[in-house]
């Protein structure tokens, strides 16, 4: 039985725009009904992130595959080309907060055991600003 987690919200960095849509639907009924919000391009990632309190950050496997192989993210912008996991972690700290909960994983196996323990120790409630 999960947890009700339909107070709290994950921002979820994609690379594969079917792929996002998929987890949007299928993730938060097995997460306990998070609000969960795909992005597969820096854009709209980076605006969300900074005008949106987020319970969990996540990082999907097709971008953390990319990151490990040192590739360009897809749907990276020119700021962000180039950037791995940590300049994009440094971002997520700067607008969320050193308490923000970052998922990321290269094994799609992975991705809901990870989120769950997020969900479960971020604070109990996300407040949108």
């Amino acid at each position: 039985m999960n947890t009700d987690h339909s107070d709290k919200r994950i921002l979820a960095r994609g690379c594969d725009p079917a792929a996002s849509s998929y987890a949007s639907k299928a993730f938060p009924p097995l997460l306990g009904n998070p609000e969960y919000v795909p992005t597969t391009n820096d854009d709209d990632f980076i605006e969300k992130l900074k005008s949106q309190k987020w319970s969990v950050v996540y990082f999907a496997p097709g971008a953390c595959r990319f990151s490990a192989a040192k590739r360009t993210i897809p749907g990276s912008i020119e700021k962000t080309k180039g950037w791995s996991l940590d300049h994009y972690r440094e971002l997520v700290y700067q607008f969320q907060g050193p308490d923000i909960r970052i998922v990321e994983t290269v094994f799609e196996q992975e991705s809901l055991p990870l989120l769950k323990s997020a969900l479960e120790n971020s604070a109990s409630k996300s407040i949108i600003q």
